[in-house]
């Protein structure tokens, strides 16, 4: 017979005093932190404890006592369901001090190096409709909202597009709007949805692997080029053409309409064929003058017109005269690469992804630039001392590495080619942390300048520029 577990406490007038990872916000209990979501600093709650361990707990939000004077009102009236922008109740101005400080914390407790003042955080000038690209999920089994439960409504209608619940695959939240990308993104999403059910057919059974609309990718370039990639879990082609027909019929600016049709069990397309209904497949973005075609497999980005600032602090830190040999390592789609080639000697742009290496080549003949080399393999085997011996030593390397950071080999070949200058672009604060602590020996840190991407989230990119010792 198992144990009954114990009922825990619900804490009242419970002072929320600060922010935590992962957009959520912590106070003190007895001797322990709680992390609790959707708090703001400076918030009074009864507070239900929902997860106790030794030196942490977890609660949520049952009844707020007396608001902090931060707060204020969400705009998305599915704020704190859909799981996304967890920030939208604190002002842009407290979010941007909060990005600030865990960069300094990152830095500080994990880095431990010597730091030069941080520069103020460059903040985006677009807080709404920031996004370029959005993916959407269909399922037949609706995720129903408290409210809607005990409401004692019958609900017939249960088809859902839109974003998953966090950690649950099968839980769909129906949006009805998203501020995350430019309006036409809604109209695309609910025309799609309502021709849908008023056609009959089928949305995607999550749990059973079966229906027809599985999901959308909406892209929305800053060209104004709209990609729009529709995929279906059944290989019925006369369905297919009727949704694809109707989209094209409806929305005759989409500039690159293409389907898939995915039978597996996961959602991922990288393994699929990508099927052109009408236009291209691409869409392009532009930066000063240059052109980068997007694919429906292409990294970009997200945020294009945040993403030239950032691109123009990397450009700035490099500090590049036209004779550098530059090596610009997790190159992606060659988008950094491309952008400082005019200033560089060479460019030198190493990435895992295959595809990705093509379209970095690509980008750089669309452009005319003639001065860049790709090669694509796992960084760690491709970035080594004879390569570096065979294309010679960096006098710049501009790194951007996935969350995870950079493999302990990889920092051993930096450390061995010596460039003069390290430009370290990171969306991870804490693992940029750790590898500047393994540069630590040869190099010091000269300036930081963290830059918001993802107004109302907790993410944050941060660029480090880094000198030979």
């Amino acid at each position: 017979m198992s144990r009954k577990k114990k009922e825990l406490p619900t804490i009242e007038n419970f002072e929320i005093t600060g922010v935590a990872a992962e957009g959520k916000s912590l106070g003190r209990w007895d001797d322990l932190v709680v992390f609790v979501p959707f708090g703001a600093p400076g918030d009074i709650v009864d507070l239900k404890i929902t997860r106790k361990k030794h030196s942490f707990a977890e609660g949520q939000i049952v009844r707020m006592v007396a608001p902090s004077p931060l707060r204020v009102e969400p705009f998305c009236q599915h704020f704190g369901i859909c799981g996304g922008c967890k920030w939208q109740h604190l002002p842009y101005e407290s979010q941007l001090q909060y990005k600030q400080q865990q960069v300094v914390d990152a830095l500080q407790r994990i880095a431990k190096v010597e730091l030069p003042p941080i520069n103020p955080i460059l903040g985006s000038t677009q807080t709404c409709h920031y996004r370029n690209k959005l993916e959407f999920t269909f399922s037949n089994k609706c995720w129903l909202t408290t409210e809607q439960m005990r409401s004692g409504e019958v609900f017939d209608d249960r088809n859902a597009l839109g974003f998953h619940i966090p950690g649950s695959f099968d839980k769909v939240l129906d949006i009805k709007h998203c501020w995350l990308q430019p309006e036409v993104s809604n109209e695309i999403r609910l025309f799609i949805r309502d021709y849908a059910i008023g056609r009959g057919h089928s949305f995607y059974d999550i749990r059973n692997n079966q229906g027809l609309l599985r999901t959308i990718m909406v892209r929305t370039a800053s060209t104004g080029e709209i990609m729009l990639v529709v995929v279906f879990g059944e290989a019925n082609q006369v369905a297919i053409d009727d949704v694809m027909d109707a989209i094209r019929g409806r929305f005759p600016q989409i500039t690159s309409l293409m389907y898939v049709i995915n039978l597996k069990c996961n959602d991922s397309i990288a393994d699929q064929d990508i099927l052109l209904h009408s236009g291209r497949d691409y869409i392009e973005e532009e930066m000063e003058g240059l052109r980068f075609r997007v694919g429906p497999k292409s990294f970009y980005q997200t945020n294009s017109l945040q993403a030239y600032e950032l691109y123009k602090v990397a450009r700035r830190m490099a500090a590049l005269t036209g004779s550098e040999l530059v090596y610009d390592l997790y190159t992606g789609t060659g988008t950094i690469a491309n952008f400082v080639a005019r200033q560089a000697r060479q460019v030198i742009g190493i990435e895992y992804v295959p595809d990705a290496i093509e379209d970095a080549k690509l980008n750089s003949r669309v452009n005319g630039i003639d001065n860049t080399l790709f090669y694509a393999g796992d960084m760690k085997d491709v970035l080594t001392d004879q390569f570096v011996a065979e294309h010679g030593r960096p006098d710049v390397m501009i790194i951007d590495p996935p969350r995870a950071g950079m493999h302990p080999d990889v920092v051993g070949v930096i450390l061995q080619a010596q460039p003069s200058r390290i430009v370290y672009v990171s969306c991870n604060p804490a693992t940029q942390a750790r590898d500047l602590a393994l540069l630590d020996t040869k190099y010091r840190v000269v300036e930081i300048q963290p830059v918001d991407m993802f107004p109302h989230t907790h993410h944050v990119e941060n660029v480090v520029l880094l000198t030979i010792r």
